[in-house]
C-alpha cells in the first residue's frame, strides 16, 4: 500500500460531503442510500449510520454492468448487489468514492434499475478527477482533484473505520 496522500484529507471531505449530503436530503422523503463497492459502499455505510439511514441501505457491485467488462476482465473480489428495500419510487443516493470517466455510475444506475425504477437517483462522491467519457456529475460532491491518467486516487479505510486517500500507479 502507498501512503495516504496529506493534501487530501478523506476524513475533512467525508464531513464537507455529509453536510451536502445532509443539507440536500432535509425536506426529502423515501431516501435510500446505495454504495457502490467497495469505496463507495464504506462512505455510504458511514453516511447511513449519521443520517439515521441504516434501513434503507444497499449495495451494489457493477462488474457484470461495466461496458468495458471485456476489456477488463472481473476481479477477483467481486461482491454482491445487496438492495434489502423497495427501489419503486424511492429516491436513491449513488454514493461512489471517486468520479472519473462515469462508467461506474452508469453501470451503477444500471444495476439500480434492474430492482425497479427509482423516483430519483442522486449521485454523491467524495472526490472528482474530471476526465469524464460520460455525461455525468455529482450532486454532492467534496472536493475535485487533479491527478493525471496514470495515477489512481484510491480510497482506503484504516481498521479504526478512519477513511484516507492513496495516490497509486494505474
Amino acid at each position: 500500500m502507498t501512503n495516504p496522500t496529506p493534501e487530501l484529507d478523506a476524513e475533512a471531505m467525508y464531513s464537507t460531503l455529509l453536510q451536502q449530503v445532509k443539507a440536500g436530503l432535509a425536506q426529502v422523503e423515501n431516501v435510500a442510500l446505495v454504495g457502490i463497492h467497495s469505496g463507495g459502499a464504506w462512505l455510504a455505510e458511514r453516511l447511513a449510520a449519521d443520517l439515521q439511514l441504516t434501513e434503507r441501505l444497499g449495495f451494489v457491485d457493477v462488474s457484470f454492468h461495466r461496458d468495458d467488462y471485456a476489456e477488463k476482465g472481473l476481479k477477483a473480489d467481486v461482491k454482491s448487489t445487496q438492495i434489502p428495500f423497495d427501489v419503486e419510487g424511492a429516491t436513491i443516493v449513488l454514493v461512489d468514492d471517486v468520479l472519473y470517466t462515469g462508467r461506474t455510475t452508469r453501470a451503477a444506475i444500471n444495476e439500480l434499475f434492474d430492482y425497479g425504477r427509482p423516483a430519483r437517483v442522486l449521485l454523491a462522491a467524495l472526490a472528482d478527477r474530471g476526465g469524464r467519457e460520460l455525461p455525468i456529475a455529482a450532486d454532492f460532491l467534496a472536493e475535485t482533484v487533479s491527478l493525471p491518467d496514470q495515477r489512481l486516487l484510491v480510497l482506503q479505510r484504516a481498521e479504526d473505520g478512519r477513511f484516507f486517500l492513496t495516490v497509486d500507479h494505474a
